[in-house]
């Protein structure tokens, strides 16, 4: 009979073993999770610099808004995917793969010389890259033990909000100090060094090759052709006024029959490209939910701010970033705190905080005026901060980390797949509401603004006689006041879109009575049961 003392530790106690992290695990993860930043800032890193894009490209302003199209089409399209591939090649191959072709297309985006360029690499860009993004948050909750989902779940949920968030800050401080070149040159580096490290450092799973001979080829192109069309509609239908548009009916079209062949071919086919059965376990199906209402925000948020920015305030890339940078040193911050929170506090009642905190931000914003600066924005952009974090960490969690080990994968694409959609329903949503209040408070502003108004004929005739002998006064005073009239619409706008989602986060806040409470068995003993 062997002498116990002579057993190793492990041995003993194989719980203090399992709760152990190797340096060698935790360093391979870090690194894919850097590469999950970089895929889901380059979403958002060519927003603030699209006017200098269009120039170098000799665009229009309709058609370098495909620059983000391209990429946000072919990402929403490979991050269900993923689940699958991850499966048969294994997380270390997959995540090399996406990782050097999302660097190749990188390279080639720099060099682009023309739109066509730059809209083929761009997609290539993002369907490779997508592979990353849901691959770490399977990562994180299976490969780490459950009672450290504390630690992983703040760092996954704080890349997946700060990178969309600094986007624009980050891009603008590029395109300032070089050229927009550089938007996908500084990606280079850091791509060659997360593949070698992953292909070096990763041994999370086994590949099952074996899966590839099923690999549903039918499965890919209805989802392709159902997300993809989806996509294009809610990216340019607020531009073209929806189905009055020929390519938007015709796209819309083709996505209610694809949507209609993909979810036959899910459930029919031997081996199907996702598993939409995991929808069925409740805390999943509703924190997808919250995952796409959180998206909303997110997206929507990081593209208004910088909208009001520029053609209100008339702020330069640069200065638009460093003004958004306040939600992203909140996010930081706040992120470990959450992480703590989380093993002390019922998460459902974290995530409700943060809704209800991400709603008293949004309704500061509905008293907007031209004027609104950095200070102003100060404040509501903390709470934007603090309320996406505190409802994203914990809403992570308990959609994933609740599920058995075997179903992460698939489920990790699926959720960020809402995460996504939520962002591209947002913008359409927010993108209607700006055009049709600016255009109702401009017909509004129009009736008062009459030769009746005293305080509008003092304010013509003041404009008049400023410009007296730089030719037709009178028209350029009227023209003066024109635009005084459009900024001022534009504006209350953007206090209609703020109060819209304020209502929209408070009635969201409700979801979450719908979660059941994660048992201290399922999250390892990080929550207590009472």
């Amino acid at each position: 009979m062997a002498d116990a003392t002579t057993a190793p530790p492990e041995m003993m106690n194989p719980a203090a073993a399992d709760e152990r992290i190797p340096p060698r695990r935790l360093f391979a993860f870090l690194i894919m999770v850097f590469g999950m930043f970089m895929s889901i800032l380059d979403i958002q890193i060519v927003s603030a610099s699209l006017n200098e894009i269009q120039a170098g490209l000799s665009a229009s302003q309709s058609e370098v808004s495909w620059v983000q199209t391209s990429y946000l089409i072919a990402e929403v399209i490979a991050i269900p995917l993923s689940g699958f591939m991850s499966r048969a090649l294994g997380t270390r191959l997959l995540f090399a793969i996406s990782a050097s072709g999302f660097t190749i297309a990188s390279f080639f985006c720099g060099f682009a010389s023309t739109l066509e360029q730059m809209i083929i690499w761009r997609a290539i860009q993002g369907f490779l890259g997508a592979g990353m993004i849901p691959t770490v948050f399977a990562s994180a909750y299976t490969v780490f033990p459950r009672s450290k989902f504390y630690i992983v779940g703040p760092i996954i949920g704080l890349v997946a909000t700060l990178a969309p968030t600094i986007g624009p800050t980050v891009g603008g401080i590029i395109t300032d100090w070089m050229s927009w070149h550089w938007l996908f040159f500084i990606n280079i580096v850091p791509g060659i060094g997360i593949t070698i490290g992953v292909l070096i450092l990763c041994d999370f799973d086994r590949p099952d090759f074996k899966l590839l001979e099923h690999f549903d080829w039918w499965g890919l192109l209805f989802m392709a052709l159902f997300l993809g069309t989806l996509e294009y509609v809610l990216e340019e239908g607020p531009r073209y006024e929806w189905l009055q548009d020929t390519s938007i009916a015709v796209c819309a079209a083709i996505c209610a029959v694809s949507a209609i062949a993909f979810f036959w071919r899910v459930f029919t086919a031997r081996e199907p490209i996702v598993d939409l059965t995991t929808f069925a376990d409740r805390n999943f199906g509703i924190g997808c939910l919250i995952a796409l209402f959180i998206g909303v925000g997110l997206y929507g948020l990081t593209y208004m701010y910088p909208r009001y920015l520029a053609e209100v305030r008339g702020y330069s890339a640069l200065m638009i970033g460093e003004t958004m940078f306040v939600s992203g040193i909140t996010m930081f911050l706040v992120a470990p705190i959450i992480g703590r929170l989380m093993t002390v506090i019922d998460m459902r009642w974290i995530i409700a905080f943060g809704l209800v905190t991400f709603a008293i931000g949004s309704y500061q914003m509905t008293w907007i005026t031209k004027d609104y600066d950095f200070w102003e924005l100060f404040v509501p952009q903390v709470l934007r901060g603090i309320g996406m974090m505190c409802a994203m960490v914990p809403t992570n969690t308990i959609a994933l980390g609740t599920l058995p080990p075997e179903r992460v994968k698939n489920a990790s694409g699926l959720f960020n797949l809402m995460r996504n959609l939520g962002g591209a329903i947002g913008l359409a949503v927010i993108n209607q509401v700006l055009n049709e209040r600016t255009d109702l408070h401009i017909a509004r502003l129009h009736e008062r603004v009459n030769w009746g108004n005293a305080s509008a004929v003092e304010t013509l005739n003041n404009f008049s006689q400023r410009m007296q002998g730089m030719g037709d006064s009178a028209l350029m005073a009227l023209k003066q006041l024109s635009q005084i009239v459009h900024r001022q619409a534009a504006v209350m706008g953007y206090g209609d879109a703020f109060f819209l989602l304020t209502i929209f986060y408070l009635g969201l806040s409700v979801l979450v009575l719908f979660l059941h409470k994660p048992s201290a068995a399922a999250l390892g003993g990080a929550t207590s049961d009472h």
